[in-house]
């Protein structure tokens, strides 16, 4: 990305929690063509990945993280950590969210980097707290400063003992230790508590909230983690410590960053409240004011570190990291576990022996950034990147046999929680291992087998958690809530127009749908189709879903036929967090069906393409490939032969009588055009399908006229053509009129796929001359009293 692209537009949307920032930078990003949002945590970029997948499809959209790489063949958008933004790739629009973070010791010197870097080619947004205000304008003084109001009610509530807070609610403490004491009080006292821990993979974390969000347990323990961006269903926040330690020293928490945790509770226009767990003493009223009305002392600093390196040497390379910044709103970054393991490894004549060359120097800066997941001592994360190191200049790539021997002593699903959590951070440090261009065979498939590895170990700790931490014979099973506090979905709240929440408020899709979750041994088979790739699935002219034979679900009306809904048909023992991956997963297989269906129709960005032609596309598109002449008569006037050529090479035929979309002709494009349009007449209309191959179907009655159009045969009195075939026959007709071509009377019945009395028929819409189809007076009269008193059906 150009950092110094003139008259991009750069915002800067600030504020406290629960503002909408996220939302309206998503609803943005799918304003342009290409795109990218860069957040702060792997988790929330998985969550992220899942909305914009059911708006658009998988194909659509590529997942960036250190351990996790899905990048399908052509993405239009991205979703990554912050530091893994493929910040070098030319997007329309870039977003980074938390840029608060630019004050945080360790991280925040990416954070900067990104703020003073990181460009879209058309636009920019920042996302974040408004104590970043100050040095925004200051480092950025072109941008544009936005807020907006917290959208509901944040109230301190005091101190509560912890067997009397009521239901929906989180109780944060700092430590792992304290967190599974305290969850274990809630099993005793309540029945249950979820678990959420920032050392969780996704797929344990959202296994525990998805049980959290389907009522299974009405409490959450957790740290820190809930508080950058995890939308959950919570009334109050209850801290139970308010010390942390940061990697240094334990120290209390601002009170910034308190209010990003207790901002957690009363999300979306639901109100919330937030206190402490007894006998820690209520917060300081002071405190309390200052998170209720989000004022905030500014960040002073935004931490820095030079990002043009000199490679010339090792210790070229230690100098030009430790360059001083030359704005006094930048502070050099303190501590970087990168940095240190390089000042450790430079140290070792052996390493640099080998660090000879520029080449061999950028080397061990890679590996000096392998992510140390499991927060050791630096000695010990210096020994994995020398030896990760030493590989890759002795023999290319990183050594099989070593990463076999230690990959294989990670897939054991046996042990305690304690036990799961840190092999399952050694094999996320494989797993960026494995997907690190270059570092291994791909034809191994080194990424995804750790990836499934991880997959076992994040079930196996998730069971673990239940089995622990949910009371024995507590139903599994969703359960009404006491206090709903919002509408259903098919009763949508009431909102102003234009609120950023109006959209997501009164989408069918549930926000459960939208949070990926681990499940039963029983469902293990529902994860695997979770990451199925496309082809795995299929659907029927019903809209019926299913894969290797087993039926899934079936598309239902949506706000149009192009955006279908899913309904799953699954066994009722299939658990709420396994439905609502799955569901999350069809819908976004439904959106890349559709864009699969109308590639044709769509325009790659950059293709020169005058309006008429763009509107006859559109047209094309939203009726899944066929439109009537007269319908697009203004467009068709106004094409040029430049328009015509590029219509022509995407397979678009201008007709006499429709103008249509041929690749969306073929039998599996047929099926799929009347699944859609089965899903929107959501069984208040009847929708032909004709059997596999057939150029004609006799009409039905009581099916409208512009359902037969939409799948591709429009009506031509008594038969239901296909439109190319329609076309061909008309084209036929008309030569033979004009004394051009031959009498096709003969072969009328073989083309229509008819017999010859309504060929007969189709063939006179068409514009054959009654005398050419002849017959007794007799029949001939009989037909013409039947076609006075009955016009033949059209479409135009």
């Amino acid at each position: 990305m150009d950092a110094n692209v003139p008259y991009a537009p750069i915002t800067a949307l600030l504020g406290p929690t629960n503002t909408g920032k996220t939302h309206r930078a998503v609803e943005r990003l799918l304003e342009y063509p290409t795109g990218m949002i860069g957040l702060p945590l792997r988790l929330l970029a998985r969550e992220i990945y899942d909305r914009i997948t059911a708006r658009v499809g998988e194909r659509a959209v590529a997942l960036v993280t250190g351990e996790e790489k899905r990048v399908p063949a052509d993405p239009r958008y991205f979703v990554a950590t912050v530091e893994a933004m493929p910040v070098e790739r030319a997007v329309d629009f870039v977003a980074v969210d938390e840029i608060q973070l630019v004050g945080h010791p360790q991280r925040g010197h990416v954070f900067t980097a990104r703020l003073l870097g990181a460009r879209g080619a058309r636009e920019t947004w920042f996302l974040g707290s408004g104590t970043a205000r100050p040095l925004v304008e200051r480092l950025l003084p072109t941008a544009r400063i936005a807020s907006h109001p917290r959208l509901s009610r944040l109230a301190g509530a005091g101190a509560r003992p912890l067997r009397t807070l009521l239901p929906r609610s989180a109780v944060v403490a700092f430590s792992t230790p304290q967190v599974y004491e305290l969850a274990g009080r809630l099993r005793d006292a309540r029945g249950g508590a979820a678990v959420v821990l920032g050392a969780m993979s996704p797929r344990t974390r959202n296994a525990q909230v998805a049980m959290y969000q389907a009522g299974e347990v009405d409490y959450l323990v957790a740290t820190d983690a809930i508080g950058m961006g995890l939308n959950l269903e919570l009334e109050h926040v209850a801290f139970a410590g308010t010390t942390k330690f940061d990697g240094r020293e334990t120290r209390p928490l601002e009170p910034a960053e308190l209010a990003q945790i207790a901002g957690r509770a009363g999300r979306f226009l639901s109100d919330g409240t937030f206190g402490t767990v007894s006998p820690l003493p209520p917060l300081p009223e002071p405190v309390v004011v200052a998170i209720e009305e989000h004022r905030f002392a500014p960040l002073r600093a935004a931490y820095y570190r030079n990002v043009e390196l000199d490679m010339a040497s090792v210790d070229a390379l230690v100098d030009s990291l430790q360059a001083r910044p030359r704005r006094p709103e930048l502070r050099p970054v303190e501590r970087a576990t990168d940095l240190e393991v390089l000042r450790h490894l430079v140290r070792e004549p052996t390493i640099r022996a080998r660090a000879t060359s520029s080449d061999t120097v950028s080397l061990l800066w890679e590996a000096c950034q392998i992510p140390d997941y499991g927060h050791s001592l630096v000695e010990h994360h210096a020994h994995l990147a020398a030896r990760i190191f030493g590989d890759l200049v002795a023999r290319g790539t990183v050594d099989p046999e070593w990463l076999e021997e230690n990959v294989s002593r990670l897939d054991d699903t046996r042990g305690d929680l304690d036990t799961l959590m840190l092999r399952i951070e050694l094999v996320r440090t494989f797993t960026y291992i494995g997907h690190h261009p270059g570092w291994v065979d791909p034809r191994v498939g080194w990424g995804g087998r750790t990836e499934a590895i991880e997959g076992r170990l994040s079930d196996a700790l998730h069971h673990r958690l239940v089995e622990r931490f949910v009371e024995a014979g507590r139903s599994t099973a969703p359960r009404a809530r006491k206090r709903p506090r919002r509408p259903p979905a098919s009763e949508p709240a009431a909102v102003v127009p234009g609120h950023p929440f109006a959209k997501l408020l009164t989408m069918k899709l549930d926000l459960k749908a939208a949070l990926p979750a681990a499940a039963d041994d029983d469902d293990a088979w529902v994860h695997e189709l979770v990451e199925a790739s496309h082809e795995r699935f299929v659907v029927d002219a019903e809209g019926r879903i299913s894969a290797d034979g087993r039926l899934l679900g079936e598309l239902t009306r949506g706000p149009d036929r192009l955006r279908p809904e899913v309904r799953l048909l699954l066994p009722d023992e299939i658990g709420a967090g396994a439905r609502s991956r799955l569901q999350r997963r069809l819908v976004a297989w439904s959106r890349d069906l559709v864009a699969e269906l109308c590639g044709p129709l769509r325009l790659a960005p950059g293709l020169e393409l005058g309006g008429a032609a763009r509107g006859l596309l559109y047209q094309l598109e939203q009726g899944l490939g066929t439109v009537p002449v007269k319908s697009a008569a203004r467009e068709l006037g106004h094409l040029t032969a430049a328009d015509r050529k590029v219509l022509q090479a995407r397979g678009v035929v201008l007709g006499t009588y429709h103008v249509f979309a041929r690749p969306l002709l073929r039998p599996r494009a047929i099926t799929q055009r009347v699944a859609l349009v089965s899903a929107h007449s959501d069984g208040t209309r009847r929708v032909p399908s004709a059997p596999r191959g057939a150029v004609s179907m006799p009409r039905t009655p009581g099916v409208d006229v512009e359902i037969y159009l939409a799948i591709g045969y429009p009506l031509f009195g008594p038969r239901a053509v296909r439109v190319d075939v329609a076309e061909r026959v008309g084209a036929a007709i008309a030569a033979f009129t004009a004394g051009t071509g031959p009498d096709p009377s003969g072969q009328l019945s073989a083309w229509l796929g008819c017999p010859g009395e309504p060929a007969r028929f189709v063939a006179e819409i068409l514009g054959m001359p009654r005398a050419a189809t002849a017959e007794p007076r007799a029949r001939r009269r009989s037909r013409r009293r039947g076609r006075h008193g009955t016009p033949p059906a059209t479409n135009d």
